[in-house]
């Protein structure tokens, strides 16, 4: 019996100093990616959302999507593309299906007396997306205002 536990904690110990190969994501080695990047829109601009959506993926394409993480953090007036029928539905659809998560801040829905029935379906929320942005750079993300 001691034998085999020695051998176990053998086997772990050598597994746990010996580096992951080269080629693994980190998605495949069940890690979260080193690469965070959060873009902040608060402007009620298509053309600001292109251009945020258009940088998310061009990221996603240089590092490949499973070796990044990307958030669109939306407050202000930024919240009107992210509304039940925005003109940016289809490229939200694109963005989420590609791993970007699109977040809104509950205070400014509140703010203008929206409820989640009130918004896109595929988006997330966060209580405060000011005091959400500063969270994401403290834990290291990218922070990107297009």
């Amino acid at each position: 019996m001691r034998i085999i536990k020695a051998l176990l904690l053998a086997a772990f110990l050598l597994q746990a100093f010996l580096p992951a190969h080269a080629g693994d994501s980190p998605a495949k080695l069940g890690k979260a990616p080193a690469n965070k990047v959060i873009f902040q829109v608060t402007d009620d601009d298509p053309q600001k959302w292109y251009l945020t959506l258009s940088n998310a993926k061009n990221v996603q394409q240089a590092l490949g999507k499973e070796n990044v993480q990307i958030e669109v953090l939306v407050w202000g007036p930024g919240l009107n593309m992210v509304v039940l029928e925005t003109e940016m539905a289809n490229e939200i659809d694109e963005a989420v299906a590609r791993g970007v998560k699109i977040i809104a801040c509950e205070n400014t829905m509140i703010g203008r007396r929206l409820t989640r029935a009130d918004m896109h379906p595929s988006i997330s929320y966060v209580k405060t997306g000011v005091l959400y942005l500063m969270k994401r750079e403290r834990q290291g993300w990218a922070y990107v205002r297009p």
